[in-house]
């Protein structure tokens, strides 16, 4: 109780959970451009339910990882190294050749987001896909078990990477839990909105895909150590979004004074 109130009471406590909450939202944002494009292409009345079951997976994964977390840091041991020397330009190695746990996940969850954002990107420009059944708007519909399994899986990858920024800015782990709580509330709250906006503008589909497509190889790049700094991931995300933003905007504009090519 009394480790509790000093927590409470410590700005140092207050300010790293601040910028933790900060962070887990920012991270959280791949998860749920996910979600949210999976989710459009199930039939409506399974989409809310279905991100709703997404996100309380990627929830329930981060508890059950903050609680063991002399495992989660076991994750970055090497298991295995294949010895191969690539110098870089400064005389490091180029690749890591040494890899663990983790950067196995991170492989393989890499190599899934490409494959998917790739199948996705095929869909969207080939809209008669054989052998599956296609809604009104021609999107391909998917099952709900398939999609559980497909954000299930995703929710493990970012959840580590997730947990493990959380470990590396905090020591205590009420902290953590809390940051982890607010961020998936927030990812909740968003999820129905984002999903919506995603399916009213098809432009928005194809960015959203190719921001799935760039994730996924920088963590391919992450799993072989070569570290892309997430800032710059972001803020291209951000100017893509905004330059998005701007074509919505142009487009409504010319809809509504009657322009015949919106």
């Amino acid at each position: 109780m009394e480790a509790i109130l000093e927590l409470v009471t410590s700005p140092a406590a207050w300010l790293a959970l601040v910028t933790l909450i900060v962070m887990e939202v920012v991270l959280g944002i791949d998860n749920l451009i996910f979600i949210s494009i999976l989710s459009n292409k199930l039939p409506e009345h399974q989409r809310t339910r279905v991100r709703r079951i997404g996100i309380s997976l990627a929830l329930i994964l981060r508890i059950v990882l903050l609680s063991s977390l002399v495992w989660i840091t076991k994750l970055t041991t090497p298991v295995f190294d294949l010895g191969i020397s690539l110098p870089g330009e400064h005389g490091e190695p180029a690749l890591e050749t040494a890899f663990s746990v983790r950067d196995l996940i991170l492989i393989a969850g890499g190599v899934f987001l490409v494959w998917k954002a790739t199948t996705e990107i095929h869909h969207s420009v080939d809209p008669q896909p054989s052998g599956e059944t296609l809604d009104k708007k021609g999107r391909a519909i998917s099952s709900f078990g398939a999609a559980i399994i497909q954000i299930l899986l995703l929710d493990m990858v970012f959840s580590i990477d997730s947990i493990l920024t959380a470990v590396g800015m905090s020591d205590d782990l009420p902290v953590m839990v809390t940051a982890v709580v607010f961020a998936v509330g927030v990812m909740l709250f968003a999820a129905d909105p984002l999903a919506n906006f995603i399916s009213r503008n098809p432009t928005v589909v194809m960015l959203a895909l190719g921001f799935l497509l760039m994730i996924g190889a920088i963590l391919i790049a992450d799993g072989f150590g070569v570290h892309v700094p997430k800032g710059y991931v972001y803020c291209a995300m951000a100017f893509s979004a905004g330059v998005e933003t701007l074509n919505i905007w142009a487009r409504k504009a010319r809809a509504k004074h009657g322009d015949p090519h919106p």
